[in-house]
Protein backbone atom coordinates (compact mmCIF):
# COMPACT_ATOMS: atom_id res chain seq x y z
CA UNK A 1 0.00 0.00 0.00
CA UNK A 2 0.69 3.61 -0.50
CA UNK A 3 2.65 5.27 2.57
CA UNK A 4 0.04 8.24 3.48
CA UNK A 5 0.29 11.52 2.50
CA UNK A 6 -1.51 14.66 3.21
CA UNK A 7 -4.32 14.24 1.14
CA UNK A 8 -8.01 15.07 3.29
CA UNK A 9 -10.34 12.47 4.69
CA UNK A 10 -13.48 12.07 2.68
CA UNK A 11 -16.44 14.19 3.65
CA UNK A 12 -18.15 12.77 6.49
CA UNK A 13 -21.42 12.91 5.00
CA UNK A 14 -20.18 10.19 2.43
CA UNK A 15 -18.56 8.26 5.25
CA UNK A 16 -18.82 5.80 8.18
CA UNK A 17 -16.43 6.54 11.42
CA UNK A 18 -15.61 2.75 12.86
CA UNK A 19 -13.70 2.42 15.80
CA UNK A 20 -11.29 0.22 17.97
CA UNK A 21 -10.69 0.65 21.14
CA UNK A 22 -7.86 -1.14 22.85
CA UNK A 23 -3.96 -1.46 22.98
CA UNK A 24 -1.01 -1.46 20.24
CA UNK A 25 1.95 -3.49 21.47
CA UNK A 26 5.16 -2.96 19.21
CA UNK A 27 7.97 -5.60 19.73
CA UNK A 28 11.62 -5.77 17.90
CA UNK A 29 13.31 -9.18 18.13
CA UNK A 30 17.23 -9.91 17.51
CA UNK A 31 16.14 -11.74 14.74
CA UNK A 32 15.94 -9.01 12.99
CA UNK A 33 11.64 -9.87 13.13
CA UNK A 34 9.21 -7.14 14.33
CA UNK A 35 6.00 -8.15 15.44
CA UNK A 36 2.76 -5.35 15.89
CA UNK A 37 -0.31 -7.18 18.42
CA UNK A 38 -3.72 -5.11 18.20
CA UNK A 39 -5.67 -6.21 21.04
CA UNK A 40 -9.40 -4.94 20.21
CA UNK A 41 -11.93 -5.57 23.44
CA UNK A 42 -14.28 -3.11 21.78
CA UNK A 43 -14.70 -3.05 17.51
CA UNK A 44 -17.20 -2.80 14.87
CA UNK A 45 -16.37 -6.89 14.45
CA UNK A 46 -16.86 -7.20 18.56
CA UNK A 47 -13.66 -8.54 20.68
CA UNK A 48 -10.88 -9.62 18.65
CA UNK A 49 -6.85 -9.65 18.72
CA UNK A 50 -4.55 -10.06 15.51
CA UNK A 51 -0.98 -9.68 15.12
CA UNK A 52 1.04 -8.14 12.14
CA UNK A 53 4.44 -9.32 11.52
CA UNK A 54 7.21 -8.05 9.23
CA UNK A 55 10.61 -10.85 9.18
CA UNK A 56 14.26 -9.47 8.51
CA UNK A 57 13.85 -10.00 4.67
CA UNK A 58 10.94 -8.06 4.63
CA UNK A 59 7.60 -10.76 4.05
CA UNK A 60 4.95 -8.98 6.06
CA UNK A 61 2.35 -11.66 7.40
CA UNK A 62 -1.10 -11.10 9.36
CA UNK A 63 -2.50 -13.67 11.73
CA UNK A 64 -6.36 -12.77 12.09
CA UNK A 65 -9.34 -14.97 14.11
CA UNK A 66 -11.72 -14.83 11.04
CA UNK A 67 -11.84 -14.37 7.42
CA UNK A 68 -14.04 -11.42 8.22
CA UNK A 69 -11.51 -9.61 10.24
CA UNK A 70 -8.54 -10.37 7.95
CA UNK A 71 -10.44 -8.93 4.83
CA UNK A 72 -10.67 -5.68 6.40
CA UNK A 73 -7.13 -5.47 8.21
CA UNK A 74 -5.65 -6.96 4.99
CA UNK A 75 -7.60 -4.22 2.88
CA UNK A 76 -6.59 -1.34 5.39
CA UNK A 77 -2.72 -2.08 5.41
CA UNK A 78 -0.46 -4.41 3.20
CA UNK A 79 0.83 -7.76 3.77
CA UNK A 80 2.71 -10.11 1.52
CA UNK A 81 0.88 -12.99 3.10
CA UNK A 82 -2.19 -14.09 5.41
CA UNK A 83 -3.58 -16.69 7.72
CA UNK A 84 -6.60 -17.00 9.30
CA UNK A 85 -5.59 -18.74 12.70
CA UNK A 86 -7.21 -18.21 16.44
CA UNK A 87 -5.45 -15.39 18.07
CA UNK A 88 -5.54 -15.82 22.13
CA UNK A 89 -4.72 -13.08 24.39
CA UNK A 90 -4.32 -13.60 28.34
CA UNK A 91 -3.36 -11.45 30.48
CA UNK A 92 -2.52 -11.76 34.36
CA UNK A 93 -1.10 -8.62 35.61
CA UNK A 94 2.25 -7.06 33.68
CA UNK A 95 2.45 -10.40 31.53
CA UNK A 96 0.76 -10.79 28.64
CA UNK A 97 0.79 -14.40 26.60
CA UNK A 98 -0.36 -14.61 22.98
CA UNK A 99 -1.01 -17.66 20.72
CA UNK A 100 -2.21 -17.41 17.31
CA UNK A 101 -2.65 -21.41 16.35
CA UNK A 102 0.50 -23.31 15.98
CA UNK A 103 2.25 -20.36 14.26
CA UNK A 104 2.81 -17.86 17.38
CA UNK A 105 3.61 -18.16 20.57
CA UNK A 106 4.45 -14.55 22.03
CA UNK A 107 4.94 -13.33 25.73
CA UNK A 108 6.17 -10.15 27.12
CA UNK A 109 5.97 -8.18 30.25
CA UNK A 110 4.43 -4.70 30.74
CA UNK A 111 6.50 -2.08 32.51
CA UNK A 112 5.63 1.07 34.44
CA UNK A 113 4.40 3.89 32.78
CA UNK A 114 6.42 6.69 31.68
CA UNK A 115 6.04 10.62 31.39
CA UNK A 116 4.34 10.97 28.37
CA UNK A 117 1.78 7.96 29.23
CA UNK A 118 1.12 9.75 32.18
CA UNK A 119 0.63 12.87 29.97
CA UNK A 120 -1.45 11.38 27.86
CA UNK A 121 -3.68 9.76 30.76
CA UNK A 122 -4.24 13.29 31.92
CA UNK A 123 -5.37 14.29 28.73
CA UNK A 124 -8.15 11.70 28.68
CA UNK A 125 -11.11 11.02 26.51
CA UNK A 126 -9.85 14.13 24.65
CA UNK A 127 -7.22 12.09 23.01
CA UNK A 128 -9.36 9.76 21.37
CA UNK A 129 -10.95 12.27 19.10
CA UNK A 130 -9.72 12.44 15.46
CA UNK A 131 -9.16 16.09 15.95
CA UNK A 132 -6.88 15.89 18.29
CA UNK A 133 -5.28 12.89 17.11
CA UNK A 134 -4.67 15.69 13.47
CA UNK A 135 -3.52 18.27 16.17
CA UNK A 136 -1.02 16.55 17.36
CA UNK A 137 0.34 14.18 14.81
CA UNK A 138 2.94 16.89 14.08
CA UNK A 139 4.41 16.42 17.51
CA UNK A 140 4.21 12.83 17.49
CA UNK A 141 6.10 12.48 14.21
CA UNK A 142 8.43 14.83 16.23
CA UNK A 143 8.97 12.64 19.44
CA UNK A 144 8.50 9.59 18.28
CA UNK A 145 8.76 9.11 14.80
CA UNK A 146 4.89 8.16 13.92
CA UNK A 147 2.32 9.93 12.49
CA UNK A 148 -1.05 9.88 14.20
CA UNK A 149 -3.22 10.35 10.73
CA UNK A 150 -3.19 9.43 7.03
CA UNK A 151 -4.66 7.51 4.63
CA UNK A 152 -5.14 3.95 4.32
CA UNK A 153 -6.15 1.20 1.70
CA UNK A 154 -9.70 0.85 0.50
CA UNK A 155 -10.14 4.53 0.48
CA UNK A 156 -9.99 4.83 4.20
CA UNK A 157 -8.30 7.21 6.41
CA UNK A 158 -7.00 6.95 9.58
CA UNK A 159 -6.29 8.55 13.13
CA UNK A 160 -4.68 7.11 16.53
CA UNK A 161 -5.82 8.43 19.57
CA UNK A 162 -2.81 7.49 22.06
CA UNK A 163 -4.17 7.37 25.77
CA UNK A 164 -1.57 5.89 27.90
CA UNK A 165 1.94 4.42 26.83
CA UNK A 166 4.05 1.56 28.49
CA UNK A 167 7.73 0.32 27.46
CA UNK A 168 8.31 -3.16 27.59
CA UNK A 169 10.76 -4.64 29.74
CA UNK A 170 11.15 -8.30 28.61
CA UNK A 171 9.34 -10.34 25.46
CA UNK A 172 9.86 -14.27 24.14
CA UNK A 173 8.80 -14.91 20.53
CA UNK A 174 8.52 -18.32 18.62
CA UNK A 175 7.22 -18.13 15.39
CA UNK A 176 6.40 -21.86 13.14
CA UNK A 177 9.04 -23.41 15.92
CA UNK A 178 12.06 -20.82 15.58
CA UNK A 179 12.82 -19.01 18.99
CA UNK A 180 12.98 -15.08 17.55
CA UNK A 181 15.64 -13.91 20.45
CA UNK A 182 14.98 -11.43 22.93
CA UNK A 183 13.27 -7.82 22.53
CA UNK A 184 15.02 -5.41 20.74
CA UNK A 185 14.36 -2.17 18.87
CA UNK A 186 11.29 -2.15 16.47
CA UNK A 187 14.12 -1.00 13.77
CA UNK A 188 13.72 -0.49 10.39
CA UNK A 189 9.94 0.43 11.20
CA UNK A 190 7.62 -1.82 10.35
CA UNK A 191 6.10 -1.49 6.66
CA UNK A 192 2.18 -2.30 6.84
CA UNK A 193 0.85 0.96 6.28
CA UNK A 194 1.41 4.81 6.55
CA UNK A 195 2.58 4.47 10.24
CA UNK A 196 4.78 2.00 12.49
CA UNK A 197 5.02 1.69 16.25
CA UNK A 198 7.62 3.77 18.32
CA UNK A 199 11.24 2.36 17.70
CA UNK A 200 11.19 1.40 21.59
CA UNK A 201 9.40 -1.61 22.49
CA UNK A 202 5.80 -0.32 24.23
CA UNK A 203 2.21 -0.64 24.45
CA UNK A 204 0.47 1.86 23.73
CA UNK A 205 -3.46 2.14 25.15
CA UNK A 206 -5.30 4.12 22.20
CA UNK A 207 -8.22 4.51 19.83
CA UNK A 208 -8.33 4.17 16.23
CA UNK A 209 -10.89 5.78 13.96
CA UNK A 210 -11.37 4.50 10.59
CA UNK A 211 -13.45 6.51 8.02
CA UNK A 212 -14.27 4.63 5.44
CA UNK A 213 -17.21 5.20 2.51
CA UNK A 214 -20.14 3.13 2.65
CA UNK A 215 -21.88 1.11 5.56
CA UNK A 216 -20.16 -0.10 8.59
CA UNK A 217 -19.79 -3.79 8.72
CA UNK A 218 -22.98 -6.23 10.26
CA UNK A 219 -21.55 -7.53 13.67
Amino acid sequence: MPPGSATPPPPAHASVDLRFDGWITGIGTTSGTRLVLGHWPHSPFGPFSDVMLEQADGHRTLLAPTRRVADFIAGTYAFDEVRVVPVEVRIAGTRWTVTAGAVLDLAFTVGRRGPLGSLLRIAGPLVSRPAFAAVTDPVSRLLLGVPTRGSAGGGRYEWYGARDLHRLTSATTVLDGHDLGPLAPVDPPVRFGFASTPRTPCQVRVTTTVREPGPAPQR
